[in-house]
């Protein structure tokens, strides 16, 4: 089996053990948490309803009025500065929920717009991880230098250092801004980073959706984009050094199995470009060219053969014949010379077992397979 098929059948796996581990950490977690709160809720439902005598429709009434105002609080979310970060969320795959559209035509534009933005919002994000992890390798560099370091160069643990170091701070920088401005806990601002630059994006926590932030803090805004965009920008740098290279590994060795395949088909036709000689000397690569020879200069006969045919069996002589047609053959044979002409003694060649075959006794008709027979007795005498 192929690493490529290996690592994936690996990574299925340990993904769905990752899955179901995280599924019993949860489970233990949250589960009474949420039968506590879901309590609370209907107890507080009961007394409502008994305390203000109203139905359990006009209860459900309220509660989807209440539901439905609270992205209001923020202002107006279709105007042009809600409109933005909602295209914001939208490019960079977040995905609040908070605000969502509700005609058609709003729908359908989210839809083609996704389409489009997101690929450029990867290719873009990307390309910046790439440039930051340049600006620090020819940091790291530059201080190395001015120490007089006897290495210099920027290896990928420790770009791996700076832009993690970089995510850190990002994060802790901005919790620090979103804790002041929204009055969340320095603890829940730091999971707002998190979630929102990992582009997880639950929507439990959401800034610039209180005090009509849109429209009466226009630095606010601002400032959240950019974070939003810087921070994905390092996110990216991070991802490109710890992600990207597990990612090509089945890419690397589909091409190494390429190269591979090719090396091995260039040595299996230089094997078939092999010639042997009536002498026993073998020549590796004459193909449609005479050979001299080396003791008399007269042109020497030849036969041109497959090492690797010539073990098989005889009913393969077919394919041989196919693979290389008798036009091909007959320059490395300028002519038929008789095993007789070669001074060996056939019959004694025969009684040790060696199978010859007397070329003079070869018939016009059958040229080409008479001749086949008599390479593989040449090959089988020098043998």
């Amino acid at each position: 089996m192929k690493k490529q098929n290996v690592r994936t059948i690996s990574l299925i796996v340990c993904t769905f053990t990752y899955l179901l581990v995280g599924a019993a950490v949860f489970d233990s977690l949250e589960s009474e948490t949420e039968k506590r709160r879901w309590e609370a809720l209907q107890a507080i439902e009961d007394m409502i309803i008994r305390k203000y005598n109203i139905s359990q429709e006009d209860f459900k009434v309220m509660e989807t009025v209440v539901l439905k105002s609270e992205p209001h609080k923020a202002g107006q979310q279709w105007k042009f500065t809600g409109a933005f970060y909602y295209a914001t969320t939208v490019l960079t795959t977040i995905g609040y929920g908070h605000s969502t559209p509700s005609t058609i035509g709003g729908k359908l534009f989210t839809m083609c717009y996704a389409i489009v933005g997101i690929p450029l919002g990867l290719v873009m994000f990307q390309s910046i991880g790439e440039r930051v992890n340049r600006l620090s390798s020819y940091v790291i560099q530059a201080v190395r230098k001015s120490l007089r370091c006897k290495r210099t160069a920027a290896s990928e643990v420790d770009l791996i250092c700076v832009v993690t170091t970089l995510s850190s701070l990002t994060i802790a920088g901005g919790a620090a801004a979103f804790s002041r401005y929204e009055g969340w806990s320095y603890f829940d601002s730091v999971y707002y980073c998190f979630i929102t630059l990992t582009t997880i994006g639950f929507g439990d926590m959401v800034a610039l959706q209180k005090d009509n932030a849109l429209n009466n803090k226009p630095q606010y805004v601002m400032f959240a984009l950019i974070f939003i965009l810087f921070g994905l920008a390092i996110v990216a740098a991070s991802l490109n050094l710890l992600v990207l290279r597990f990612v090509t590994m089945n890419t690397e060795d589909e091409r190494r199995d390429e190269a591979q395949a090719m090396q091995a088909l260039q040595v299996a036709v230089k094997l078939e470009g092999d010639v042997i000689t009536a002498n026993g000397s073998i020549l590796s690569g004459y193909e449609g060219h005479e050979v001299q020879s080396n003791s008399s200069g007269s042109t020497t006969s030849m036969c041109s053969c497959s090492c690797a045919r010539f073990s098989a069996n005889r009913h393969k002589k077919h394919q041989y014949k196919a693979r290389r047609s008798p036009s091909h053959i007959r320059h490395l044979l300028p002519e038929v010379v008789p095993m007789q002409d070669l001074s060996y003694d056939t019959h004694s060649l025969n009684a040790d077992g060696l199978d010859i075959v007397d070329t003079s006794s070869v018939s016009p008709s059958k040229p080409h397979r008479q001749l086949l027979k008599r390479n593989v007795s040449l090959l089988s005498f020098r043998i």
